[in-house]
């Protein structure tokens, strides 16, 4: 018996279970198959009785296989491999993951970089908690970072935190403002093409 096989005593208690949870199933397809009522489902022919048993394990069969999907994935999210459920299953990796495709996500980057602003951030995966952070440099020299006691559930949450910071300390471009100063009053009081705000040299 492997890691992950039965007993036979398992076996026949297990076999005893599929079969009693089958019966109800199977009558309810002869009766159908037949056109019998459930009372007098003893008169069936004998092929359609082996028939609606066959019919039934169909049935459970395609459960069976929506079940185990679901299992798979369940255990893909809490960071099994595909080798590992391959050696549950009794296949390689590769044929674990042909049979359920979506089980174990790609791995997620533990680094991202965020550039906005003339800033640059890092964004990374903390191993413990499992929760993002942020640290950066915004483009006028100031560093900043999450709040110790702050883990974000998502890399964007994080990165959309760290975009803020970076906005937030973005260089002051003396260009842009004097455009915009120019737009919104004019340049005929401008003191200086070289100051804008007529700030001297003195």
């Amino acid at each position: 018996m492997t890691a992950f096989g039965i007993t036979p005593e398992e076996q026949v208690e297990l076999d005893k279970a599929l079969h009693d949870a089958l019966d109800p199933l199977a009558s309810a397809i002869r009766s159908r198959l037949s056109g019998l009522p459930e009372d007098r489902k003893g008169e069936a022919e004998p092929v359609e009785v082996a028939l609606s048993v066959l019919a039934a394990w169909k049935v459970v069969d395609t459960e069976v296989k929506r079940l185990t999907a679901t299992a798979a994935g369940t255990a893909g999210t809490y960071g099994a491999s595909y080798e590992q459920l391959g050696s549950v299953w009794g296949i390689t990796r590769q044929g674990a993951r042909k049979k359920w495709p979506e089980a174990v996500s790609r791995p997620v980057s533990a680094n991202r970089t965020v550039e906005l602003c003339g800033g640059t951030a890092e964004v990374t995966r903390e191993p413990g908690s499992g929760g993002w952070r942020w640290t950066g440099v915004g483009a006028d020299g100031t560093r900043g970072a999450a709040e110790a006691d702050v883990r974000y559930a998502t890399p964007e949450e994080a990165a959309a935190h760290a975009g803020a910071f970076l906005k937030g300390h973005a260089r002051v471009d003396g260009a842009a403002m004097r455009r915009e100063a120019d737009d919104l009053f004019g340049t005929e009081d401008r003191v200086g093409d070289e100051d804008a705000w007529g700030r001297g040299g003195d």
